[in-house]
């Protein structure tokens, strides 16, 4: 469950920086909600293969 708390955590942080790249065109706030984006998906894939293991041992 830690790591679904920071999947939330990670899309709030990232809250500014869309409404700043989307909103106002800030090409460096861009570049940090990819990154963002990118850390998003790991941890995804992360908690994907913790749930599919868990599932599979019980």
């Amino acid at each position: 469950m830690k790591k679904f708390e920071e999947v939330k955590s990670l899309v709030t942080a990232l809250e500014a920086d869309a409404d700043k790249f989307y909103n106002k065109g800030n090409s460096a706030a861009g570049t940090r909600v990819r990154k963002g984006m990118q850390d998003l998906k790991n941890l995804a894939q992360a908690i994907r293969l913790e749930v599919q293991d868990t599932k599979n041992k019980a």
